[in-house]
């Protein structure tokens, strides 16, 4: 498998959540922002977001492209169809979800990726007792067939999965992923938000453990000790351990991605180190 894109598709109507999922408020930034930036964490090419026509956006995260839809009420399709012909030409495979994933782990992600073969056009998790088409891998490849099939009159992905070779994940499969088991056991990554109802219940949710340690001078006071928090931003983290990420501080995921960006979502397993920025560490 060559390099791997991720496709966020913003569009819909939200019709039962009445407001623009991609606009709702996830812990200081946007859903939409929040799914955009677990995709960049989770694939090693790029990151669009599929904006329905005139769709207004929230602010994305630095680094990820933002592609139109040319027909607006196709639904879906429409949207995996421009997506995968976005990045066709950078990505062999893509991951693609919809905006309204809030507890989206990279570990889902990657285990479904992994399943994707040359031989194989599709892969479709069956999680939670449903079949997932907007949290699925798919090859670059099939935008054309996307395109014919919509030119044909047919909106539903489903049709697509009879004219591909589709290989489907259920629960237990998803779960023999050491890191899926560890860290999504109940495989939230596919539960969606629908209405102002699902969406308060999935904000009323406690943040993820994350392990959060500070380095330099920022470990006066034995801060240098690694301590579990609750935090579901890299911002939220800095200020459970009195922290403000500055032009003084930075902070160190999971031992490489360094930023400063208090929006970047946190997930369960995530090590967040802090460093003085004015030191180098």
């Amino acid at each position: 498998m060559g390099k791997a894109a991720g496709v966020v598709l913003a569009g819909g109507r939200s019709t039962r959540m009445g407001t623009a999922k991609s606009e709702l408020e996830w812990h200081g930034s946007t859903l939409l922002y929040r799914a955009a930036a677990v995709m960049a964490r989770s694939v090693d090419g790029p990151v669009v977001v599929v904006a329905a026509p005139g769709q207004e956006l929230p602010e994305l995260p630095a680094g990820v492209e933002v592609v139109e839809d040319p027909v607006d009420g196709l639904g879906p399709m429409q949207g995996l169809a421009a997506g995968l012909a976005a990045v066709a030409d950078r990505a062999d495979v893509a991951f693609v979800c919809s905006t309204d994933l809030p507890f989206l782990h990279p570990a889902y992600v990657r285990r479904v990726l992994r399943a994707l073969t040359d031989d194989i056009d599709v892969v479709l998790p069956v999680a939670r007792g449903f079949r997932q088409p907007l949290a699925a891998a798919y090859q670059t490849r099939i935008a054309g067939l996307v395109a014919k099939l919509l030119a044909e009159g047919n909106q539903r992905p489903g049709m697509i999965f009879k004219h591909c070779d589709v290989t489907q994940l259920d629960d237990a499969a998803l779960l023999a992923d050491a890191a899926v088991a560890k860290y999504d056991p109940e495989l939230d990554s596919v539960l969606n938000v629908n209405t102002p109802e699902d969406y308060r219940a999935a904000r009323d949710r406690e943040p993820p453990e994350v392990v959060v340690e500070r380095f330099g001078a920022l470990a006066k006071g034995g801060g240098h000790r690694p301590k579990v928090v609750r935090a579901a931003t890299i911002g939220q983290a800095a200020e459970v351990v009195g922290l403000t990420l500055d032009r003084h501080v930075v902070a160190a995921l999971n031992g490489d991605q360094v930023t400063k960006d208090g929006r970047l979502p946190l997930v369960a397993g995530d090590a967040v180190a802090f460093l003085s920025a004015d030191a180098g560490g």
